[in-house]
């Protein structure tokens, strides 16, 4: 396909989105130059409002996977991809209501500091080169995703723009910290918001307004959303979108670093609970113009599929290619999409590079320098910053040859996260389980997740699983586009036309899934941690919901938690002067003390902050 050119307001528009990106950043490197502390630099100094951090949250995790990926997605496989708001919302509801509060209270800057205080350091390790690995991998198909459009629809070099991008990113990573990127990721927003807009509004107009999309889409069974066969082979069904993206959801939102990172970044835990509520509206918005331009690309394409008929190569180049077609007389909209679509890495991948930066030096550096100065914890925070910067930007190549971005991304996301939810699930809902059980599942998950991953891969699902709706050709103008002759397939295992066919939806649940059963079983075998050496802190009673008519089924189910010894609900923040004073000498996540009233609760507003708790741990 001949790409077509950018004008000059094209380019200026969108060299706009790098300057103010880049602007954000320099701005908070010199408004914060006087607070040189790694704790101000990677969680804001904790002192954060929940409407930037929403807004943040919802920019990172509706990337140019989203702006490419799911209007793609509607265009060849109906509208059931609205379905994902079901997923959303048990997704918000279960971050903020059992992982956040554990997360928020114990003090904690990584995730995974979390796993050492519950069970040791070797499963916090492990579970950290995880999510490194995690989140280097999606991240590299996030900066690819862009290019590919920018290429597509300016004829721009492809890995120019994608070493533009991760330039960028670093740069105001580095300088601003934390602070950059969620105030970068505000403006981002709403760059992604008015992009979409521009496109559905122009594009319901080519198509003869709104009731002629839906009629069409309807005509073309775009709009057939309920399917509710129980097939888990089935790419989507709302079994598999509900349930299956809940986990791989829950996986990104309720473990994952880079969205605690910010909750906890929060002045209080409220704030940090809006912050993820409105932040589901955000994910709703954004879903539901993702859908429209899918329906609406039909109604324009109904006629002329440019992808079977070989115009573009891949089907993530329908939404710019389409983009191109309706703003062809617009100079200046074709560079407010790109702009969109970059928007949504540039938050991604700043958000995935601040994270990875707190993780290792959380983790690793502090571990084995404990005694370092504010002064070089900050130098060397940024260099993890810049580092990870190049290596994320360098994954994009692999990016290339993953396939779909949605499948890819949400695919890395299942095989990674899904254990990674797992092992949390079972520190915070299973107080018997012990590190040995914690590590055997976390490693049966992967196992498992990996396998039909690779698997599904090598082998992909037979066709009658995952073959589009039917795209016509009828009215396109005859190409010297050459037909390939399909290739005899080898012989399939048996394996492959069952487990290997799951859906890719049900990666982080079959994950998840074995991680826990592992984890229980491993744990009853090797003799089960006892509840009274755990700090009620780190567990979240969810059985007081079930047994709430039984004193006696409530204790029995706390396995020797001490829930009712005042500590939990009354000092609620207790654990992070707990665990800060105590860190050396935690052993198995535990310390046989009492703790004393923490200044960091506030009965009145029924929450906590972080400023009295500052005074207190600063010395």
């Amino acid at each position: 396909m001949e790409a077509k050119s950018f004008t000059v307001w094209d380019y200026v528009v969108f060299a706009a989105l790098f300057v103010i990106s880049s602007g954000i950043g320099v701005f908070f490197a010199i408004k914060e130059r006087k607070k040189a502390t790694s704790r101000e630099f990677l969680v804001g100094g904790r002192q954060m409002s929940f409407g930037p951090v929403a807004l943040s949250l919802t920019a990172s995790f509706m990337s140019a996977v989203t702006v490419l990926g799911a209007p793609s997605e509607v265009y060849r496989f109906g509208a059931s991809f609205v379905l994902f708001f079901i997923a959303y919302t048990f997704v918000i509801i279960l971050t903020s209501e059992l992982f956040l509060p554990v997360f928020y209270r114990s003090g904690i800057t990584s995730t995974y500091e979390y796993l050492q205080l519950r069970f040791n350091k070797p499963v916090r390790y492990a579970a950290t080169v995880i999510y490194i690995v995690q989140t280097i991998l999606y991240t590299g198909v996030v900066v690819y995703a862009p290019a590919l459009a920018l290429n597509q629809v300016t004829g721009f070099d492809l890995w120019g723009s994608v070493f533009a991008t991760g330039i960028v990113c670093t740069f105001y990573c580095t300088l601003g910290g934390l602070k950059a990127v969620v105030w970068t990721d505000a403006f981002q927003m709403v760059v992604m918001i008015v992009g979409f807009l521009t496109v559905l509004i122009q594009g319901s107009a080519h198509a003869g307004g709104l009731p002629n999309v839906i009629e069409q889409s309807r005509n073309g069974s775009r709009l057939n959303i309920f399917d509710f066969d129980v097939d888990p082979l089935r790419r989507h069904t709302i079994w598999t979108i509900s349930v299956g993206g809940t986990f791989t959801w829950l996986g990104i939102y309720g473990v994952n670093q880079s969205t605690i990172q910010r909750c906890i970044s929060c002045k209080t835990e409220k704030h940090a609970k809006l912050a993820l509520y409105f932040n589901l509206l955000g994910l709703w918005i954004i879903l539901v113009c993702a859908v429209f331009s899918g329906l609406i690309m039909y109604s324009h394409f109904k006629d002329c599929d440019p992808w079977t008929s070989g115009i573009i190569s891949a089907p993530d180049q329908l939404m710019p290619y389409f983009v191109m077609e309706i703003f062809s007389m617009m100079p200046g909209l074709p560079g407010l999409f790109v702009a969109c679509a970059f928007s949504g890495t540039l938050s991604t991948v700043a958000a995935s590079i601040n994270a990875l930066a707190t993780v290792t030096f959380e983790d690793f550096v502090k571990s084995c320098f404990p005694h370092l100065s504010d002064k070089l914890s900050t130098w060397i925070s940024k260099g993890l910053c810049l580092l990870f910067g190049v290596m994320c930007t360098s994954m994009a190549v692999a990016a290339s040859l993953m396939g779909g971005v949605v499948q890819a991304a949400l695919s890395i996301h299942g095989m990674c996260g899904g254990p990674m939810l797992g092992l949390f699930s079972l520190g915070i809902l299973f107080p018997f389980v012990n590190w040995k059980g914690a590590l055997g599942g976390l490693l049966t998950g992967i196992t498992l997740s990996f396998w039909v991953a690779i698997g599904a891969f090598i082998y992909p699902a037979p066709d009658s699983k995952t073959w589009p709706l039917p795209l016509s050709t009828d009215h396109c103008v005859p190409t010297n586009v050459t037909e390939t002759v399909p290739t005899a397939l080898p012989s399939r295992p048996a394996i492959a036309d069952t487990w290997y066919s799951l859906s890719y939806l049900y990666y982080s649940a079959v994950g998840c899934l074995g991680c826990i059963a592992a984890g229980i079983i491993i744990s009853f075998i090797t003799g089960r941690q006892s509840g009274k050496d755990i700090q009620p802190l780190l567990i979240r009673p969810v059985c007081n919901l079930f047994c709430f008519w039984s004193e006696k089924y409530k204790r029995l189910c706390w396995c020797g938690v001490q829930h009712d010894g005042g500590t939990e609900q009354e000092n609620p923040e207790g654990g992070s002067s707990w665990k800060r004073g105590a860190e050396s000498v935690l052993q198995n996540g535990l310390k046989q003390e009492t703790l004393g009233h923490n200044p960091g609760h506030d009965p009145k507003d029924k929450s906590f902050h972080t400023t009295a708790l500052e005074k207190v741990t600063r010395f």
